[in-house]
């Protein structure tokens, strides 16, 4: 007989209690079954040698199996059992899918003379996910308020609402909107879109990853997506800059993009 052991947690890391672990030997037969405690820690006692299937199974998770083999050593250590949240594999419904801006967030990174990065954060921005059958032919278009921009140093933002870069003032509105959707994989996608800054447009694609869809706490459903892009000052006509010590640039001409959103179904 041994005593098998495991943890169930999620996917980044957190424990996951009152979930259960049956073990099933080679013939159907149930053997032993356990739930995990706060710790999300499991233990099956008097599991005769053999063969196995367990299956796990946890209230809000998708149910996971695997096989393990149960010799004579007192313990089987089955280590941590990675449990996904019931939704993550499941795509949004088609409709309108409107963005949540107070759980959504555009970060924009630059580099600052050759050496360090300066984080800034676009807090006003709206806009809204188009759902489509097939998901190919899906939409996304969102309208961003340059007078939002927070670097986290007032002088500094104000010079990049000004002329120099944004031009708020003249330019109230960047916009995004995308005219293609290619899928990678089930959880990856490519947006080809159009982003456009100062009046001026230029392509910009994101490289998308799915978070998954489930309820919020106001009976709605939501989607979590998340996406990068790189975009270059020179393409908007933002070309200010200072050379520094033999040319160096103060501001690097690319940018990061790093997004996260959540959108409600409407």
């Amino acid at each position: 007989m041994s005593t098998v052991t495991g943890q169930l947690t999620t996917l980044d890391g957190w424990p996951v209690a009152g979930g259960t672990l049956t073990a099933v030997d080679a013939g159907g037969v149930q053997r032993a079954r356990g739930t995990s405690g706060p710790d999300g820690r499991i233990v099956l006692d008097g599991v005769p040698a053999g063969p196995y299937t367990l299956i796990v199974a946890a209230p809000g998770h998708d149910p996971l199996a695997r096989t393990v083999s149960v010799g004579a050593e007192p313990v089987t250590a089955l280590g941590v059992l990675e449990l996904n949240r019931a939704g993550l594999a499941v795509l949004p419904a088609p409709g309108t899918w409107v963005i949540d801006p107070v759980h959504s967030s555009i970060q924009a990174t630059a580099l600052h003379i050759g050496m360090s990065r300066i984080h800034g954060r676009l807090r006003r921005f709206s806009g809204q996910v188009q759902i489509a059958d097939p998901l190919e032919n899906s939409s996304v278009e969102v309208l961003i308020d340059p007078t939002g921009v927070d670097t986290a140093d007032e002088m500094r933002d104000e010079h990049l609402r000004s002329a120099d870069f944004l031009d708020a003032l003249r330019y109230p509105e960047i916009r995004y909107k995308s005219d293609g959707l290619r899928r990678v994989d089930h959880t990856h996608w490519i947006v080809d879109g159009v982003l456009t800054i100062k009046g001026v447009s230029a392509p910009v694609p994101l490289q998308v990853e799915f978070h998954g869809t489930g309820p919020d706490l106001m009976g709605g459903v939501r989607a979590a997506f998340s996406a990068t892009a790189e975009v270059s000052r020179d393409d908007f006509a933002i070309d200010w800059n200072q050379s520094v010590l033999a040319g160096l640039l103060a501001v690097g001409r690319t940018l990061r993009i790093d997004i996260d959103i959540q959108a409600v179904r409407s």
